[in-house]
């Protein structure tokens, strides 16, 4: 595969995909259902997944998240993220949405559309609060977004992760329902469980991306690491997403299959949230005159959450068979093909932008581009 570059802002982006992206709408489709069947067909398998795990993280998900965000990583020019420290609007916009907005938004949608069912309405307000540090690298990726902007903005909810899931959790359960008269519970979680989840999925490969771009732009200079190696390890990317949706849908398949009218009631107010915190992302950024790339990424990031801690958090309250958990289990269900049909929504509205402090991207195969100042 070959890097193509545009000749406009119009120009046509199907026809220059790669067999692996132009199809991967059908790729993700394959391995949600065949994760689905795996889990459904085969006696244990998820009671052997979840066994294949060290301190309460799953080594399969893990692998699979791994594989999927270092060539991600290792495509950000690290020496440019003060570009991006020192955008005030994007950084000020990413935070009122991730941590102001978005609980709110889940919370009011939760009760809104689940009165009744208070096990999956507390799930999906955990959800609410598990901001995206890992997957919302690649949609961001294949949406041709600003990397550098996305690896500081994924830090930044790192932080903010740590620092007040619990608070937030909290509030969101306790006090603001006490406020209102609507009904209490807890969640049990801790500091070190959030930060553990954060050095895993985000520290382990921005450390190797960073330590890829550093040593190989040393040996074979910027343009021999991005036209040679960057494009080998390119497609690892997808085999990681993909490897990661056959596990969680596997993991749980036996769960979705059997219960899906409760599958259908969840799965609304997660699309309503999907709908409102991308759109509110993309028309905030688009007001501010962010530009294509750090619109779209401001988008994907405040539209992302963190499933992996949300279903842990569940199961560690509430336990594995729980209505929380499963809430949690039919977000990346919801998540994965209406954030992969807005990758496709964004690469179409690319045109109607005319960027000016970013620069749109040089080329539009996301498994192979890379992304020149």
């Amino acid at each position: 595969m070959t890097d193509t570059k545009e000749t406009g802002a119009s120009a046509p982006v199907i026809g220059k995909l790669s067999t692996l992206d132009r199809f991967l709408p059908v790729w993700i489709g394959v391995a949600m259902v065949a994760g689905l069947l795996l889990g459904r067909w085969i006696p244990g398998l998820n009671t052997a997944l979840e066994s294949v795990q060290v301190d309460g993280i799953s080594l399969p998900i893990a692998l699979g998240l791994l594989i999927m965000m270092y060539p991600v990583l290792a495509k950000v020019r690290y020496d440019r993220l003060d570009t991006v420290t020192g955008d005030r609007k994007l950084l000020l916009s990413s935070l009122f949405l991730n941590w102001v907005f978005g609980p709110a938004l889940m919370f009011a949608l939760a009760w809104l559309m689940l009165p009744d069912l208070p096990e999956y309405r507390t799930g999906l307000i955990i959800v609410g609060l598990a901001r995206c540090i890992a997957m919302v690298i690649i949609w961001n990726d294949l949406a041709c977004g600003d990397r550098e902007a996305a690896a500081v903005l994924v830090a930044l909810n790192s932080i903010f992760q740590v620092i007040m899931f619990a608070v937030l959790g909290w509030f969101y359960l306790s006090v603001l329902p006490g406020w209102l008269g609507l009904e209490q519970t807890t969640i049990s979680t801790s500091p070190w469980q959030i930060a553990k989840s954060v050095l895993i999925f985000l520290g382990i490969p921005l450390l190797a991306g960073y330590l890829s771009r550093r040593l190989g732009e040393k040996a074979k200079g910027r343009d021999g690491y991005e036209s040679k190696f960057l494009p080998r390890i390119g497609p690892w990317a997808l085999y990681g997403l993909l490897f990661t949706i056959v596990i969680l849908f596997a993991l749980q398949g036996e769960q979705i299959t059997t219960r899906p009218l409760d599958v259908v009631r969840i799965a609304l107010p997660l699309l309503a949230y999907f709908a409102i915190m991308w759109g509110g992302g993309y028309l905030l950024g688009a007001g501010i005159g962010l530009g294509y790339q750090r619109t779209t990424t401001l988008a994907f990031t405040a539209a992302g959450n963190n499933f992996e801690l949300a279903i842990a958090v569940a199961i560690a309250t509430y336990g594995a068979t729980s209505g929380q958990a499963l809430a949690g289990v039919v977000g990346p269900l919801i998540e994965v093909p209406v954030l992969v049909a807005l990758v496709y929504v964004s690469l179409a509205l690319r045109r109607r932008f005319r960027d000016g402090n970013t620069t749109a991207p040089t080329t539009v195969s996301p498994s192979t581009t890379t992304q020149e100042s």
